[in-house]
């Protein structure tokens, strides 16, 4: 096969995984311009349609289905045998691609980043986060980091942040005006910051106490797609938030915040990275791997 086409059937490969011209683009460090005329030439000597498009979407035709059935495994060889090559190197190189949920972002990714690309100048980080549960494989992601109760019982897991707590918190200002939950029956008569999950379910606050253990799904004027803007929303005093506790200890010890219902707040699984079981680990992950487990995992 010639170069060019090889090259061509990467991009194909790209904007299939990512269902978007402008997301391969982004991935592959090109023009979006650059990526549809690959597509365009492959589809050409080819002679059948790989996508439909429309204004609003891409998506793989029969044929185009068929190839990248046929084609994910020669490129996935491909693709390992130019990461072998990293062992030629003095140090990992390559691309990295993470996906992760938001507090994994903040906790454990955030510290690493100035700390990882300086001990391996030759590695690209490419990180995703938010809280949607994506299949890290098909959607072409190395590294998944997620709580562990969401990481899928397929992959090899390995922790990288220990149990946290969940808490319920609110501003003196609030507290003054409504009073403190003693119970969770109190949280029921509050104002809660609810949140939102990006395919629309609420999340349903999680309390225990001993052998009790609750899902309550809290009432509350205010719903957000976004843990950060609950926080804001109740340092300005508008209700209570149920969030991980070292997220709010900074406002907590400048007294922004104060906890309640402390007994009622256990502590959760912790943080896990995960990745697939039947993939040969790349240099660049193995790399972040070590730098970022905790070190009684080591």
């Amino acid at each position: 096969m010639q170069l060019d086409n090889l090259s061509h059937l990467g991009v194909f490969a790209a904007v299939a995984r990512h269902g978007s011209f402008r997301k391969a683009a982004a991935e592959l460090a090109l023009s979006a311009s650059a990526v549809s005329y690959a597509v365009r030439t492959l589809e050409d000597r080819l002679g059948v349609g790989l996508f439909n498009r429309t204004t609003r979407s891409v998506a793989l035709t029969e044929a185009g289905k068929h190839l990248l059935e046929r084609l994910q495994p020669a490129l996935g060889g491909v693709n390992l045998a130019l990461e072998e090559m990293n062992m030629f190197r003095a140090s990992p190189a390559g691309t990295l691609r993470i996906n992760s949920s938001r507090d994994a972002a903040v906790m454990v990714i955030g510290p690493l980043i100035g700390r990882y690309l300086d001990a391996y100048p030759d590695i690209t980080l490419d990180i995703v986060s938010d809280d949607t549960l994506v299949d890290i494989v098909d959607r072409g992601f190395d590294l998944g980091i997620r709580y562990e109760e969401h990481v899928p019982e397929d992959m090899i897991a390995v922790p990288v942040w220990g149990a946290q707590r969940f808490v319920v918190a609110g501003s003196p200002g609030y507290f003054a005006r409504h009073g403190k939950p003693r119970h969770p029956d109190d949280l029921m008569r509050h104002n809660c910051v609810r949140y939102r999950f990006p395919r629309g379910n609420v999340y349903k606050w999680e309390l225990g106490k001993g052998d009790i253990k609750l899902e309550l799904d809290v009432p509350g004027r205010l719903s957000v797609g976004d843990s950060e803007l609950g926080m804001r929303a109740a340092l300005d005093g508008v209700g209570l938030v149920f969030l991980p506790e070292f997220r709010l200890r900074p406002h907590i010890v400048a007294g922004r915040l104060e906890l309640a219902m402390e007994d009622w707040c256990p502590p959760s699984t912790g943080l896990m990275m995960y990745y697939p079981r039947q993939r040969r680990m790349s240099s660049a992950l193995r790399a972040f791997i070590d730098m970022a487990r905790l070190p009684h995992e080591s």
